[in-house]
């Protein structure tokens, strides 16, 4: 079978054991503050988990992309290296939430492997948790029960907490889990040594395929257990691993899930992948393995960049880069010239890559080019790094790399291990420590477990037809950051609108009676809308009336109606190759990100204004309607790449013509609302992305009135009815001023270099005369100083030493000059003269090349005494 079959068959079974098949989630999480990306199936049902949100069918099925780099689940520095290591990944996954449980997730998972996808079943071995007794947990006697039906008791393992418990972090959902492990090596090694005594031993040929883990628990930040509300089953199955177990090879890529990117690099570069151990193949395989996250990962919606995210998926891309430079030989930008191979092969079950592939190429190919650039710089410092230590690597240096040519610590790391080193971590860590104190970074974010204050049920988000509820709080907790203490609050009805799709969220007040207090801001988390508060009220269980901000919501409404019509007007102007890859809305303006890839001309802007103001004056009424999402696609609704839409979606129609639009935020009734808008920027925020900022309504109004009443000001001090004639006039006879002033500078700069060669001192180097000035002159600028020094060479001769020094409105400026001779037969240098003699005196600084260097500083009142020292040495 192919792996596109594989997998097929995969949902196709669970399809029959009625699981509704679900889509793939984003591969960048959103709205939750405990992850950067999806790395496990589960991710997107944690709610589902904790009871939070009831999913639409309790039984779920799906291939999951994901990613795991950093944290828990560091799998980087293996990549490439072994065989079944990667970041990005699928986890074929099938689920239960409170439905059935160990019994059927078990038999089930054995059907699949022995009677679909026909694994022998002597191969196979099976794990149950033996339990912990030092936390109360109990072992699997269930599990165990069940696996005793269908396997031979020597092929089942019991395993402790590390293999056997599943926990996706330090907090949240976990349970007892039961894997099964496949024994891929010969018969007469399965003859020499059991499979049971090699699982979990990392041997690469005994290996697990899948993990049946039972949620039967929440982890608290105390550390302690609680059961939850409902058992669930969620269950991962490498399907990397499992093609390769199908196809009877020794390695994930030897499968047609990597083939298809071997043979696209074999013909780019004319290196030839011959399965080894080599860095020539091991390059195969990391290119081959990261390229999927890369791509996957811009197309939904993460660009690289030097933060958070953004950052690891520049890690990833930079380790890609350096193995084609180093191993394949291949010094220029390859990644992106693979993509289309990638997004073909991923089509139909991840579109889209292939439907973004114009705006990843893009991005993917400026990034190889920038790291290019200082690749070979780094590698040449790396080389000095390596001859000139004997273990160690100095944590300084290494973060110099980082620092200066952008090599990312594990990079360094991978190549001082290949040289038989190591890091000074605690030094680069320090360094590291330095920076971030430096650049002021973000205080950790310390959150205490929720308080349950009531399980009453509510109708939960109301806000898009009501701006205040009665509402009672069902749960709270305290958060710090910064030495500041807040609280944030879940209601059971709520009207305030939670951050997300680029709206910012809603503040407003709770009104106890006796008692008021403001709400902040609203947020997400995962599907919780987070009211945040600066104190608790007196009485947590006491209903309320929660109050939404009626005017700030109206005019953060307005900016987001515009953006539809903005992103609209783009499409309209530049093409359908505009799609939007970011945007804030707020009360007072908008921002909106969109892919593509020149400076849009003041024609287009005014273009664009103008289609959207007409929209406005157009006062059409914008519709939202409920329906499901295939039928909102077919209408030719417009999705967000990296957005996980349920199957019913909420559409916002401006006109069917001109707006459709799939959207959870808030809108105005009718377009005229918004009165008007007035782009004030426009400018690049990342490879083939663009940003516009605009103003609406009153906030626009305003900006317009200021710079008309700017404009008429400048006419008055014109003292003219044509501002823009006036001011060309003036900038011509600048120019012809400026034009005379330079004339007279050059004449005056003559003028003192003939009275300054008049001035020379004789002095000897190596028995031949040369010439020493040393003056304080009048000049206009330092420029000046330095112009005067090179107009001196031409009359001073091969021997020369020059100290040119100047009072320039009060601060010091200092030239020193010196001849060849004075630098190769006196060991004079410029810069070291500076330093030694000028910085001290002028209480400043400054540099140059040998021969020539400059100075500047705040105190012009010992030049003299400069002079003097300099003419003393000489």
């Amino acid at each position: 079978m192919t792996s596109a079959e594989i997998r097929q068959q995969f949902l196709d079974f669970f399809a029959s054991k009625k699981h509704q098949i679900v889509p793939s989630a984003p591969i960048v999480v959103k709205n939750d503050p405990t992850l950067l990306f999806t790395n496990a199936g589960m991710n997107q049902f944690k709610d589902y988990f904790l009871g939070n949100s009831v999913p639409a069918s309790p039984r779920i099925a799906d291939t999951q992309k994901c990613l795991r780099v950093s944290g828990k689940h560091n799998d980087l520095e293996e990549v490439g290296v072994d065989t079944y290591h990667h970041t990005m990944f699928e986890m074929l996954g099938n689920w239960s939430f409170g439905d059935y449980f160990k019994a059927e997730a078990i038999a089930w998972s054995w059907e699949l492997l022995t009677e679909i996808y026909k694994l022998p079943k002597d191969r196979l071995y099976v794990s149950v948790f033996e339990g912990d007794p030092s936390e109360g947990i109990p072992a699997s006697t269930l599990a165990l029960q069940e696996w005793k039906k269908l396997v031979a008791e020597d092929h089942i393992i019991y395993g402790n907490k590390k293999d056997n418990f599943w926990e996706m972090g330090d907090t949240g959902p976990c349970g007892p889990c039961s894997e099964i492990h496949v024994d891929c090596r010969s018969d007469e090694e399965r003859a020499k040594i059991p499979g049971s005594q090699l699982v979990n031993k990392d041997h690469p040929q005994v290996i697990e395929i899948w993990n049946n883990v039972f949620i039967q628990y929440n982890r608290l930040k105390d550390g302690s257990l609680v059961e939850l509300p409902a058992k669930h089953v969620d269950t991962g199955m490498g399907f990397e691993r499992l093609v390769r177990v199908i196809q009877g090879k020794q390695s994930n890529y030897d499968t047609d899930v990597f083939t298809g990117t071997f043979e696209a690099i074999e013909k780019l570069t004319g290196n030839k992948y011959d399965r080894s151990d080599s860095k020539e193949a091991i390059a195969f395989r990391v290119i081959a393995d990261h390229i999927r996250a890369i791509g996957f990962t811009i197309a939904d919606g993460q660009l690289p960049s030097n933060t958070g995210a953004g950052y690891v998926i520049r890690r990833i891309l930079r380790r890609a880069v350096r193995y084609y430079y180093s191993y394949l030989n291949y010094k220029q930008p390859l990644l992106f010239q693979l993509m289309p191979v990638l997004a073909k092969q991923f089509e139909t079950v991840f579109p889209e890559l292939q439907q973004q592939l114009d705006f990843v190429n893009k991005v993917v190919k400026e990034e190889e080019d920038a790291f290019l650039k200082t690749l070979d710089k780094g590698l040449k410092r790396m080389d000095d790094m390596i001859n000139n230590s004997t273990d160690i690597i100095d944590g300084k240096a290494a973060f110099e790399l980082f620092d200066t040519f952008g090599f990312p610590i594990d990079l360094t790391r991978l190549i001082a291990s290949e040289n038989n080193r190591t890091i000074d971590e605690a030094g680069f860590e320090s360094e590291m420590q330095q920076q971030k104190s430096r650049s002021r970074a973000a205080a950790t974010l310390d959150t205490e477990d929720w308080v349950i204050v009531s399980e009453e049920k509510g109708e939960g988000f109301v806000g898009y037809n009501l701006l205040s509820t009665q509402s009672t709080i069902t749960k709270y907790r305290k958060i710090s950051a910064k030495g500041k203490t807040q609280f944030q609050l879940v209601f059971n009805t709520t009207p305030f609108y939670a951050e997300s799709g680029g709206q910012v969220g809603d503040s407003g007040w709770l009104d106890f009676g006796s008692e008021k207090i403001s709400v902040t801001d609203t947020k997400k988390e995962n599907d919780l809308i987070v009211h945040f508060v600066n104190q608790l009220p007196t009485n947590t269980a006491k209903p309320f009336t929660a109050i939404v901000d009626a005017e700030r919501r109206l005019f953060t409404c307005y900016n987001h109606t515009a953006t539809h019509l903005l992103h609209a007007a783009l499409r309209k102007v530049l093409g359908t190759h505009v799609a939007q890859k970011g945007s804030l809305v707020n009360e007072e303006s908008l921002r909106f990100d969109f892919s593509h890839f020149a400076r849009l001309t003041e024609e287009e802007i005014t273009e664009v204004e103008h289609i959207v103001n007409e929209k406005i004056r157009q006062n059409i009424p914008v519709v939202i309607t409920e329906m499901p999402k295939e039928e909102a696609l077919k209408l030719g609704a417009m999705a967000l790449f990296g957005e996980k839409y349920g199957n019913t979606v909420r559409v916002v129609v401006v006109d069917p013509n001109y707006s459709v639009e799939l959207c959870g935020g808030t809108h105005v009734m009718h377009t005229g609302m918004i009165g008007l808008l007035k782009i004030t920027a426009e400018s690049a925020v990342a490879a083939g992305v663009r940003r516009i900022e605009a103003l609406t309504g009153s906030n626009a109004f305003h900006f317009l009135n200021k710079q008309y009443t700017e404009l008429k000001t400048v006419a008055g001090l014109l003292k003219t009815q044509d501002p823009i004639k006036a001011v060309e006039k003036l900038m011509l006879e600048k120019q012809e001023t400026e034009k005379r002033l330079e004339s007279l500078e050059t004449k005056q700069l003559q003028s003192i270099r003939d009275i300054l060669l008049q001035k020379t001192k004789p002095i000897l180097i190596g028995g031949e005369e040369g010439q020493f000035i040393g003056e304080i002159v009048e000049v206009n600028s330092a420029d000046q100083l330095k112009k005067l020094c090179f107009d001196l060479k031409i009359g001073l001769g091969n021997h020369y030493f020059v100290v040119l020094c100047a009072n320039i409105a009060g601060k010091a400026a200092v030239c020193i000059m010196l001849s060849d001779s004075m630098v190769n037969e006196k060991g004079l240098e410029a810069p070291k003269l500076i330093k030694e003699y000028a910085t001290p005196l002028i209480k400043g600084g400054g540099g140059g090349q040998k021969t020539l260097a400059t100075a500047g500083g705040q105190d012009a009142s010992n030049l003299s005494e400069l002079i003097l020292q300099i003419s003393r040495l000489v």
